[in-house]
């Protein structure tokens, strides 16, 4: 299981990269720039074919992969070369990774839609029209931090399937048995993607307000399909939705940054979002999808923004190009994604560290399974 962890967590984030720098590569090639290398994964070169001036390499790191545009980090003569197109051209190179993501993410959105993509059917939720419901179970939506449930294992996404030996058919059935019976041990047969399991729970008798006799949040959750005409429509209205709630949860982060910073614990690295793979892939392919389609937007939405070293801060630079009518200093720029790049690489250093120690249990396992395989 370790091992498969880490091969889909390798093949997520290696499809999010590479198909970001395939956008470059493509747009590159359409504006008339010389592509020096095209590489899958990153450094040291595994092996190499030259096709018409452009390199086309696999490489030993298989994490994403990287465009190698010819002037691309500073001035270059070759009327071939990316310092020598318009501004307009550069600044397709730059927005086509961006895009790309969101084409990725419309994509899986829309094809999970079509094959099912497990959504809340209970009372009260709408769903659009065409939609066919299956497989409608009782589900954990939420554990609250210190519950008798979090203490006991039970984690969001698990299902409900019977307690102390009775099948459970609806969210109420559940609370109520957990409210009738406090004080005493509950067994919850549970399911968590293919694994199934038993936990014993003790219901608080006086909980604290607004979390239940076992801190948790319930919903009735189903496979949702919708016919291929149909998701072509609504995997575009979800992929925008989704982008907006990335941008607001971003903004609250950003803002948080700039004053209080409470929320500066929440960010997580690879470490964090191994785990978070992990989790996802455990409750099935199809979340799994979901997943990976919101990792393609924030990536995108974070290569948007106007840092050096990002997509964003180098279209920051065109646009500053264009309102002084001149081009800014090559080596002024090389130096500001210099910096930029090493404050991103530190804090994603920092990060990482922060993850290890929160995710302290689950890495430590999984390193001393690596370090078994040798």
């Amino acid at each position: 299981m370790i091992l498969l962890t880490i091969l889909i967590f390798v093949l997520v984030i290696g499809l999010l990269v590479f198909v970001h720098e395939l956008g470059h590569f493509v747009m590159a090639k359409k504006a008339g720039m010389k592509v020096e290398e095209f590489g899958f994964g990153f450094p040291p070169r595994l092996f190499g074919y030259k096709y018409k001036d452009t390199i086309y390499s696999i490489n030993w790191i298989p994490l994403g992969g990287f465009v190698k545009i010819l002037g691309e980090d500073g001035e270059s003569p070759d009327p071939d070369s990316f310092s020598s197109k318009s501004a307009l051209r550069r600044f397709s190179v730059l927005i086509a990774g961006v895009l790309m993501n969101m084409v990725l993410a419309y994509v899986l959105i829309t094809g999970g839609l079509i094959a099912g993509l497990p959504t809340l059917v209970g009372e009260g939720e709408t769903l659009a029209a065409g939609a066919k419901i299956t497989d409608s179970r009782v589900t954990v939506l939420y554990v609250e931090e210190g519950s008798p449930a979090q203490k006991a294992g039970m984690k969001s996404g698990d299902i409900i399937a019977e307690i102390d030996g009775s099948a459970v058919t609806s969210v109420e059935e559940a609370q109520d048995v957990a409210s009738l019976k406090s004080g005493s041990i509950l067994t919850y047969a549970l399911a968590r993607g293919e694994e199934s399991y038993t936990l014993d729970i003790i219901p608080r008798v006086n909980p604290p307000e607004g979390e239940g006799p076992i801190g948790i949040v319930l919903g009735m959750v189903g496979k949702v399909s919708y016919p291929w005409y149909r998701a072509l429509y609504l995997g575009a209205v979800n992929t925008f939705g989704l982008a907006v709630q990335i941008l607001v949860a971003f903004g609250s982060l950003i803002k948080s940054l700039l004053t209080d910073r409470a929320l500066i614990g929440s960010l997580t690295g690879p470490v964090g979002i191994a785990v978070l793979t992990r989790d996802a892939a455990r409750l099935g392919f199809s979340n799994l999808l979901y997943f990976t389609s919101v990792l393609s937007v924030n990536l995108a939405i974070i290569n948007s923004l106007p840092f050096p070293a990002l997509d964003g801060g180098r279209v920051l630079f065109l646009i500053i190009e264009k309102i002084r009518r001149k081009k800014l200093n090559a080596q002024f720029e090389g130096y500001a994604n210099a910096v930029g790049f090493f404050l991103l690489l530190a804090l994603m250093v920092w990060v990482t560290v922060k993850d290890v120690n929160r995710f302290s249990t689950q890495f430590g396992v999984l390193w001393d399974k690596i370090i078994g395989i040798f």
